[in-house]
């Protein structure tokens, strides 16, 4: 959701080399006329508007719309102003239609009052609001209002973007046929500032963008002077300058509106569940095409969660995912041979997602026959083991079978054992979630989803369990449970849990980055915390009786990832994760979020051997 930067390196980097700079900087004003206007909402709110709409456009020669609704600025402003890129790629710019963008409420020119993910109302009264009115709205002016449209509308946005897609699915307007919320959140609980309600500190620099109202019209960000600037290549020293989180609350954002909300609900309560989409994604008559990254560090619960809602709830959507080997947004600009961090997928992997299936997806629906299926594969998924794209027709796919690794004694076993294995946590001395120092001063955290992670092996706050090598290829294609049985000498307890992909000591990649050495790397494939206190309740947090046997089960979303032969499976669990997510104090607070250093708790920890990790094994 914090992509204002990511937003601007998608829009700068989404073209291909195929045309000069100059070429690409003239086709829109070449081939578009814009204007700009307020649509009223039904309760009186405006909200600022642009379109480009295609020259040739006539009675003979109808466009449809694709809009993008967003909070991160819709400039250049004024008429003569011209972006040099529309839509969400250029196959879909040069086929052309009628653009849109807009200011959601609150933002830059619109009026009203911003709020983060807009709950979803009741519409009771025309003053009952919520985005999928708002973009009902628009879409009911601009069909009225713009003429020679083809009377079909698409929306699409990444990050925020894809939250407003997401929530404007709900509008129901009949002229509404396609929706593609791309890297979207769909419960505000477990994406993006948290994950299970453990607040995720490596956000901590972007809540300027999000939690300081606009006073008037803005054509430009009114919120830069509450950023805090860098003082250190050393990112790691601002955050243990910077002590708890509440001392930081206080010295940096105490009149942050959104830091003040989140400090001040710790709980799943009534806040959080208005900020759940989930719920509303009912009876969706329209295509959906979600888009999200494996290793999208903001929003890869969101994407998931909505397709498979949708899946469940809506059997007469047109319903596709697409999971690429991304970043957050990174499927929107082409990087030619792909990395993630230091990790070769391939080439050309963006520009195929966008000619082949997003270009196909708005062009069937938008100006071909509605009714019929684009004829998308249902689930698109990236095997980031293998390094090449699956498809599947139900996902997760039927014929995956659940299997259990068992945590015992170093190792993963196929059956449970008897003993356990036991840790020291000290949040004074929390473990690192990275040894890259630099990344730590970033607007948000990217690379650690597939980082190394052979920095933490070894340390007494870190267990390890760990395959034989692999004598044949495994692929876990679908959910991912950790189920652990614990104790601990505290009355509160984090537990992160990362799945690792183990390489040959002799490994030799296709392509490499200088300087790596990839011989035994440790490769993230996926990782999860889970705050002990929210075990069996979102709403009720429960505290740990001490050296009293107990289950904390929870999801470490999905992968679909092949474990090649030659290499290991490993899990890692810890108590810390710094300073990736705010230290729990390990002693059992109505609001940890205003824990103090003496709060702070040592524990010993045991997890015991009939602890697993359940995945979904593809034979």
């Amino acid at each position: 959701m914090k992509a204002h930067f990511s937003i601007l390196l998608i829009l700068l980097f989404i073209f291909g080399n195929s045309q000069t700079a100059q070429q690409q900087d003239t086709f829109v004003k070449d081939n578009f006329t814009k204007k700009e206007f307020y649509i009223t909402m039904r309760d009186g709110v405006k909200l600022f508007t642009i379109a480009y709409i295609p020259k040739d456009i006539s009675n003979k020669n109808k466009y449809p719309f694709l809009m993008q609704r967003t909070c991160y600025s819709i400039a250049p402003y004024g008429e003569n102003e011209y972006k040099t890129k529309l839509g969400p790629n250029q196959y879909l710019m040069k086929d052309k239609y009628i653009f849109v963008f807009q200011d959601v409420r609150g933002r830059y020119m619109s009026e009203g009052t911003f709020t983060n993910m807009t709950p979803q109302v009741d519409r009771k009264t025309k003053k009952d609001v919520d985005e999928s009115t708002d973009t009902y709205d628009t879409i009911e002016w601009l069909l009225k209002n713009i003429k020679d449209n083809n009377g079909k509308v698409g929306q699409y946005g990444t990050s925020y973007p894809g939250f407003y897609t997401a929530a404007g699915i709900l509008a129901q307007h009949p002229a509404l046929v396609a929706s593609s919320p791309q890297a979207p959140i769909s419960d505000f609980w477990n994406d993006d500032f948290l994950h299970n309600g453990r607040f995720m500190l490596g956000y901590f620099r972007t809540f300027p963008v999000f939690g300081v109202q606009k006073t008037k019209p803005e054509n430009k960000a009114w919120y830069t002077d509450y950023m805090i600037k860098t003082t250190s290549e050393d990112g790691l020293k601002f955050y243990r300058d910077m002590g708890t989180l509440k001392d930081g609350y206080e010295k940096y954002y105490k009149d942050n509106f959104f830091m003040t909300e989140i400090m001040n609900h710790p709980n799943y309560d009534e806040f959080w569940q208005k900020r759940n989409l989930l719920p509303h994604l009912k009876n969706v008559n329209h295509a959906v095409m979600t888009v999200g990254g494996w290793f999208d560090a903001e929003d890869l619960s969101g994407p998931l969660n909505i397709y498979k809602t949708i899946e469940k709830t809506s059997p007469k959507a047109k319903n596709t995912i697409v999971m690429g080997p991304f970043s957050h947004g990174g499927w929107g600009r082409e990087e030619g041979k792909h990395f993630h961090n230091q990790i070769y997928f391939g080439d050309s992997i963006a520009t195929y997602y966008q000619k082949n299936i997003e270009t196909k997806f708005f062009n069937h629906y938008l100006k071909g026959n509605t009714k019929q299926d684009a004829g998308l594969p249902e689930a698109l998924m990236y095997d980031t083991g293998a390094k090449q794209w699956r498809e599947f027709a139900i996902y997760p796919p039927k014929e995956a079978k659940k299997v259990n690794f068992y945590l015992s004694n170093g190792t993963l076993k196929n059956s449970a054992g008897q003993g356990f294995s036991e840790y020291y946590s000290d949040p004074n001395n929390p473990v690192l979630s990275s040894d890259n120092l630099k990344d730590f001063n970033g607007f948000t955290p990217k690379n650690y989803m597939s980082e190394d992670q052979r920095f933490a092996v070894g340390r007494p706050d870190v267990l390890t369990f760990t395959t034989d090598v692999l004598t044949e290829d495994i692929t876990f294609a679908g959910e991912i449970m950790a189920k652990l049985n614990i104790t601990s000498t505290s009355t509160d307890a984090d537990f992160a849990v990362k799945l690792i992909d183990i390489y040959p000591e002799d490994f030799k990649p296709v392509e490499k980055k200088d300087g790596i050495i990839y011989g035994n790397y440790h490769q993230m494939v996926r990782s999860e915390i889970m705050p002990a206190r929210f075990r069996n309740s979102r709403e009720k947090a429960e505290a740990l009786a001490p050296n009293q046997k107990t289950a904390v089960n929870f999801r470490l979303q999905d992968v679909v990832h092949t474990f090649k032969k030659g290499h290991k499976i490993q899990i890692q669990i810890s108590s810390t994760w710094f300073p990736l997510f705010a230290i729990n104090p390990q002693k059992f607070l109505d609001n940890p979020n205003f824990a103090t250093k003496e709060d702070y708790t040592k524990a010993f920890i045991k997890v015991f051997d009939d602890s697993a990790i359940e995945v979904e094994v593809l034979k």
